[in-house]
């Protein structure tokens, strides 16, 4: 009878069958033996040839769901078949893939579990050592990202995140449309760009086809991006390039606060937009705005800035920026003109905006993501379970797992 019911509820089918189970309550354990009948012939897993003869047999054990709170194992010999052909091999089982020691069903709750805990944390839920469950996890995103098509990606994204201190990051792109992560690999000098180019292709993108790039004004991004997508428009993102100017900000504060005590702590006033501060900070602000300070005109040279986006298209951005950089270069302040040049340099691509009106928004919302994924699991063993974190969390995978 029991039998009976375990094979229905594993989809235990002909030739296969249920050959003994021992329910173990001290140790909480239900194991499951599966056998096969007499004489059955399975076919070849090299060539498919129907009707090969068994040579042997391995031993194999794989965890199953638990049973409540049982661990369960199948157990099983395993034919390795002679084929005329093909000489001996070992047959695949339909509960469980090659070379693993989990079924399919408890893949998927793996993977299902993965995607929204930290895996020591479904290491300890499931009484597994974490190394296991990495197994399962490399497995899956490899199989399910050699299925991904990026044939009609025309606008990306291109941004860096650490991996751990010590100047250890991955680079990460992700198709701006999509919202979804494409490629992430080690390092963040212009040889990202070739690795993604490569993997773009053998996804079955062109490079032809990407039209719109945004990035922050890193030259190795740059010259990676002019190397491998010389059809590309680069679009510099305006978060970055803001954030060179609070920087350059900070910068005169910095430089002006040796002779201005009451510039001291007082970083985030100027970092800060004026409606977001509290009550007690508008009031040191305004008490510091109306001085006559370099770093007031800092700040008003950076609003500016924030206002030129705002601008309908992209003549009346030129123009808006046009008067912007003659009043910093003019500013007689260092650190603003030199972002001034900056801005100069980059010109174009900062102009681009109104083109394309893309940003990295997206990849700052990714960004903070893995860096919160990084701190709930403290940290990662290596750069490779990193990278298949970032694939398994927001590569928007279709994992095809069992039900």
């Amino acid at each position: 009878m029991y039998n009976e019911l375990f094979q229905k509820a594993l989809n235990i089918e002909d030739p296969w069958y249920i050959k003994d189970i021992d329910f173990n309550p001290e140790l909480k354990q239900l194991d499951i033996w599966i056998d096969f009948k007499k004489g059955s012939k399975f076919p070849c897993p090299k060539c498919s040839g129907a009707n090969c003869s068994i040579h042997d047999t391995i031993d194999k054990v794989w965890r199953h769901l638990n049973f409540f709170e049982y661990k369960t194992y199948l157990h099983c010999r395993v034919p390795r078949v002679k084929c005329d052909d093909c000489g001996v091999h070992q047959i695949e089982v339909p509960w469980a893939r090659k070379q693993s020691g989990f079924t399919l069903l408890m893949d998927a709750i793996i993977i299902t579990l993965a995607q929204s805990m930290p895996i020591l944390k479904v290491a300890i839920m499931l009484d597994e050592h974490d190394t296991r469950i990495w197994r399962v996890i490399i497995y899956y995103v490899k199989k399910s990202r050699a299925k991904e098509n990026f044939s009609k990606v025309s606008k990306i994204g291109i941004d860096e995140t650490s991996f751990k201190k010590g100047h250890k990051y991955v680079t990460i792109v992700a198709d701006i449309e999509k919202s979804k992560v494409m490629y992430v690999c080690e390092g963040k000098d212009s040889s990202t760009l070739t690795r993604f180019n490569k993997d773009l292709i053998n996804h079955g993108g062109k490079p032809t086809m990407i039209r719109s790039i945004s990035c922050d004004m890193s030259p190795a991004f740059i010259n990676g991006i002019s190397s491998e997508f010389p059809d590309a428009k680069i679009t510099f993102d305006k978060f970055h390039v803001m954030k060179m100017m609070n920087e350059a900000v900070d910068e005169v504060r910095k430089q002006e606060q040796s002779t201005i005590k009451e510039l001291k702590n007082s970083k985030y006033l100027w970092l800060k937009n004026e409606g977001n501060l509290s009550e007690k900070q508008k009031e040191r602000f305004l008490a510091l705005k109306n001085q006559k300070l370099k770093t007031v005109r800092a700040y008003n040279v950076k609003l500016s800035l924030q206002e030129f986006w705002d601008s309908k298209n992209r003549k009346e951005a030129t123009q808006y920026l046009k008067k912007w950089y003659f009043w910093a270069t003019h500013s007689r302040i260092t650190p603003i003109t030199e972002a001034a040049n900056t801005v100069k340099k980059h010109w174009d691509g900062i102009l681009n905006y109104f083109d394309s009106k893309i940003t990295n928004g997206i990849l700052e919302g990714i960004n903070s993501i893995v860096q919160l994924q990084k701190r709930n699991a403290r940290g990662f063993k290596n750069i490779q379970y990193f990278i298949n974190m970032i694939y398994l969390k927001l590569g928007k995978l279709k994992f095809g797992l069992p039900t």
